[in-house]
C-alpha cells in the first residue's frame, strides 16, 4: 500500500566563496541523504514528491557549514495484511519459497499456505514445487500472493518480514505470455 508521510530532515551544506548556499543544493543534498536511506518502520520510501519548507540555516559546528531543517512529503510503501501482490521466486528450499517482490526480499511462502504443491527435487537438480494441474513454482518463476502477516525487524538489513500465501483464487504461478520454451524457426531465416 502507498502512503503519504511527512518528513523533517537535517540537511548540512558547506558555504561557497560567496557565503552563500542556492535552495537548489539544498534539495539536491536531501536526495542524496534520502538516497542512502531505505526503509523505517512506515515502510520503504520510494519517492519525495513535495518539499514543503527550508528553515533558516544555523552555523552549530563550523563557521563553513550550515544546517538546514527541511520539511517535505514522501511516499512510502507498506506491505498490509490481505493485500495481493506478485514477486518473483529467487529461492526453493523444502519447506517453501522465497520471494522478491518490489522493494522486499523476505517475502516467504510456507509449503503449509501452497495447497495442492507437492516438493519435488527435479531430473537437473532443481528443487520445485508441482501442483495438481501440473503447474510449477521454482526459481524465476511470477507469483501472486496474498500477504498473511508482515513484521518490520530492526537489524542490519532493516526490512519488513512477510508471510505469504496462494491459497485463493488467482493466487499463485502468473503464466507470461509466450512460447513456454519452445522456439519455432521461421521458415525463410536462412533467406534473409
Amino acid at each position: 500500500m502507498l502512503r503519504e508521510v511527512e518528513g523533517s530532515l537535517l540537511v548540512v551544506k558547506k558555504l561557497n566563496e560567496n557565503r552563500e548556499v542556492r535552495t537548489s543544493e539544498i534539495a539536491t543534498s536531501l536526495l542524496k541523504q534520502l538516497s542512502h536511506f531505505k526503509a523505517c518502520k512506515n515502510g520503504y520510501l520510494i519517492e519525495v514528491t513535495k518539499l514543503i519548507s527550508i528553515g533558516n540555516g544555523e552555523c552549530k559546528f563550523s563557521p563553513q557549514y550550515i544546517v538546514f531543517p527541511v520539511n517535505f512529503l514522501c511516499n512510502f510503501f507498506t506491505p498490509v495484511e490481505g493485500e495481493v501482490m506478485d514477486g518473483v521466486v529467487y529461492r526453493v528450499i523444502g519447506g517453501g519459497v522465497f520471494i522478491k517482490s518490489g522493494p522486499m526480499s523476505y517475502v516467504y511462502l510456507s509449503d503449509r499456505k501452497m495447497p495442492n504443491y507437492s516438493y519435488v527435487l527435479g531430473e537437473d537438480r532443481n528443487p520445485r514445487y508441482v501442483g495438481v494441474d501440473l503447474s510449477r513454482i521454482e526459481i524465476g518463476v511470477l507469483v501472486r500472493f496474498r500477504v498473511l502477516a508482515a513484521k518490520w525487524v530492526e537489524d542490519k538489513y532493516r526490512e519488513f518480514r512477510v508471510l505469504a500465501s496462494i491459497d485463493g483464487d488467482g493466487l499463485g504461478p502468473v503464466s507470461m505470455n509466450g512460447f513456454d520454451g519452445v522456439d519455432f524457426e521461421m521458415p525463410c531465416s536462412n533467406i534473409i
